[in-house]
């Protein structure tokens, strides 16, 4: 979509599904090697501090490091082999002014996990939350708040499978979204989601066709209660069935602007019968379901959906005008000359040359081969 990594360097995670989380590997490694020189802030719930008694076997599950600052650290060891093998190219801007935790309405050191400068592009900077607050009017749920853009994030409880997922709401020159991530209903989002220009929420089909679109059974088959009752329990677990999206945004007093459906199975036949689920509970208002390329656009007086062209074979976009920054030498650099004063990236530093085809001097015959690779 024409979006480059610069403005891709501060991520806000609901939960830590990988279904949730799985884009990070690439936005996180290539971002260096393109325009974002700096540190990928990254917000997200704390640890679910979940202990569950197993009466059958007498043992116990947790609690387990489970939050955002064990999913970055590990996350960070990860790609090490990655990050270190793109190092020989310039990975850090020498101008950049490290963040202030008051910058951004925080409280606690933005601090990097792992070894990395911060001011580092491969350095991962987690901002955990509590997924427990949800205090709106006593301003405890504000996990990032910018006084030179104007922008407000609010983050509040959802409930998804495992305690710890949150939803988010974003304010911003008297506009508001709120972004429920995947949740079951809950009254945080009424709370959260009153006075919002757009809600954007999640929906599932019913768990009957949920199963027969996962499995291809049917009532009756061998095999169909199986896959039925796995669908239901998902969904008791985790989402929020059509009927009760509807009555849930039938409660959001004032109604919002335009209402998205989003985690949805969408196609032809599954939309109608989950519009018609929702306008029995919420017969008023504007309703889209999400699609891959949507884009919305927010004003005080218009809300516009369109969908993004975009281009199947695109390369990387170009860099932003005006972005282009000095860079600190690569951590894998050589000399550029014997003045010893220039460094330059060593493409080559980490490379074993003895085990390359060396190249052979015209005019002796012999390789030419120096291990040291310069």
């Amino acid at each position: 979509m024409g979006i480059p990594m610069s403005k891709m360097n501060k991520i806000f995670f609901t939960h830590l599904h990988g279904d949730h989380t799985s884009d990070l590997t690439h936005i996180y490694c290539f971002g260096p090697a393109e325009d974002r020189k700096s540190p990928l802030y990254l917000w997200g719930p704390k640890n679910s501090g979940l202990t569950w008694w197993d009466p059958l076997h007498l043992v116990s599950r947790g609690p387990y490091q489970d939050g955002l600052n064990a999913f970055c650290q590990n996350f960070r060891e990860m790609n090490r082999w990655h990050t270190e093998s793109f190092s020989f190219l310039p990975t850090s801007y020498s101008n950049y002014t490290i963040p202030k935790p008051e910058d951004w309405g925080l409280t606690k050191p933005l601090t990097p996990v792992g070894d990395d400068p911060p001011y580092d592009g491969f350095a991962i900077i987690p901002i955990e939350l509590d997924w427990k607050l949800y205090g709106k009017d006593k301003g405890d749920d504000i996990c990032y708040q910018n006084a030179t853009t104007g922008v407000t994030i609010r983050h509040f409880p959802a409930i998804h499978c495992r305690m710890g997922s949150i939803s988010y709401r974003l304010e911003y020159n008297g506009m508001s979204v709120v972004f429920s991530g995947d949740t079951k209903p809950n009254t945080h989002m009424l709370n959260h989601a009153s006075g919002a220009d757009v809600v954007i929420h999640e929906i599932v089909m019913p768990a009957a066709v949920w199963a027969e679109k996962n499995s291809g059974l049917h009532p009756g088959d061998d095999g169909w209660e199986n896959a039925y009752n796995a669908a239901l329990d998902v969904q008791n677990s985790s989402h929020t069935p059509q009927g009760a999206y509807g009555f849930l945004m039938s409660q959001i007093t004032p109604k919002p602007r335009l209402m998205v459906a989003t985690h949805f199975q969408a196609e032809d036949d599954t939309i109608q019968s989950a519009l018609k689920s929702i306008r029995n509970h919420s017969p008023v208002g504007e309703v889209t379901f999400a699609a891959d390329l949507m884009v919305i656009n927010l004003s005080k007086t218009r809300i516009l959906q369109r969908r993004a062209v975009v281009s199947n074979y695109a390369f990387y976009p170009p860099t932003p005008p005006g972005s282009l920054q000095p860079v600190n030498p690569p951590l894998y650099w050589k000399f550029k000359d014997s003045s010893q004063t220039a460094k330059i990236p060593d493409p080559i530093a980490q490379l074993d040359m003895g085990s390359d085809i060396p190249p052979i001097d015209p005019d002796t015959g012999k390789v030419n081969y120096n291990p040291n690779g310069y």
